[in-house]
């Protein structure tokens, strides 16, 4: 297969669309998945046009998906021919997974004290990783923050932001070394240069600090610091980042004075949690 193959079996945050060297692999559910998730922050509506552009799917094929989708709950369209939007199935899909996921309560106390303070542009976030990015599970930031990436539901790239470098750390060094791969087989020959640098700072920031470190690499505008989180019920791998736009979060302060507060919080998560009598 080549390099132009894994491009066009790939969404853009590097999930297969289809395995032929796989015969357990369902190209239909994956592809299906995909038309979920092509969705942007802010985006209401797709039409089947933007749904074939942003999965490389032929409109065809995107147009008995979208049809399926619909009869099934997980899509509405607008009006007959028209553009459509998600629909109340997406959220039976993810209320069960968030409900369940006991830590991000736990973390959302975390999340709290480690931006506390007279910095209200600071923020923080629980995420675990999906595919070549991390999803953030839980949040925290000031009503009055202008940070606009602390979300729930919000993707950031493995390779390049903080967090995802975190994720990274928890991970044994083939692990490491297999998504990078796999990064590296999905990605224009321009980006490798930067993918690789990616993982190289994350080792050394984690060797150095205790954490990982994304000044201006992802973003130009986002400065961020993370650490990995394992949880001991159940060895789940998470992390937790702080940080916001770089003119309000210097990479200085987040290390002085966030990165104590990232940590303690880490290993608060990694532990079980305690149970009254």
């Amino acid at each position: 297969m080549t390099n132009n193959d894994h491009k066009e079996n790939r969404t853009l945050s590097g999930n297969l669309l289809d395995d032929p060297s796989d015969p357990k692999f369902v190209t239909a559910l994956a592809r299906g998945l995909a038309l979920l998730r092509a969705f942007r922050d802010d985006e209401v509506y797709l039409s089947n046009q933007s749904f074939a552009t942003r999965t490389g799917l032929p409109k065809t094929t995107v147009t008995r998906l979208t049809y399926t989708l619909c009869k099934l709950g997980y899509l509405v369209q607008g009006d007959p021919g028209g553009e459509y939007r998600l629909g109340p199935g997406v959220l039976t899909l993810g209320h069960g997974v968030l409900a369940g996921m006991e830590i991000k309560d736990r973390a959302q106390l975390e999340l709290a004290d480690i931006c506390r303070g007279d910095n209200p542009h600071v923020a923080a976030a629980l995420g675990e990783r999906f595919g070549q990015s991390v999803v953030y599970l839980a949040t925290h930031r000031s009503p009055n923050s202008v940070s606009m990436v602390f979300h729930l539901g919000a993707q950031v790239p493995l390779f390049y932001s903080s967090i995802g470098r975190a994720i990274l750390m928890g991970l044994p060094e083939d692990e490491q070394d297999a998504l990078l791969d796999d990064a590296l087989r999905a990605a224009e020959p321009a980006d490798h240069l930067r993918l690789k640098a990616g993982l190289s700072r994350a080792r050394d920031d984690f060797t150095r600090y205790g954490f990982c470190t994304s000044f201006s690499d992802w973003r130009k505008e986002i400065n961020g610091i993370a650490v990995p989180v394992r949880a001991a019920q159940g060895g789940s791998l998470y992390a937790i980042n702080v940080g916001g736009f770089a003119f309000l979060n210097p990479a200085e302060t987040l290390i002085d004075i966030y990165a104590p507060r990232l940590i303690q919080a880490a290993q608060t998560l990694s532990q079980r949690p305690q149970i009254d009598a």
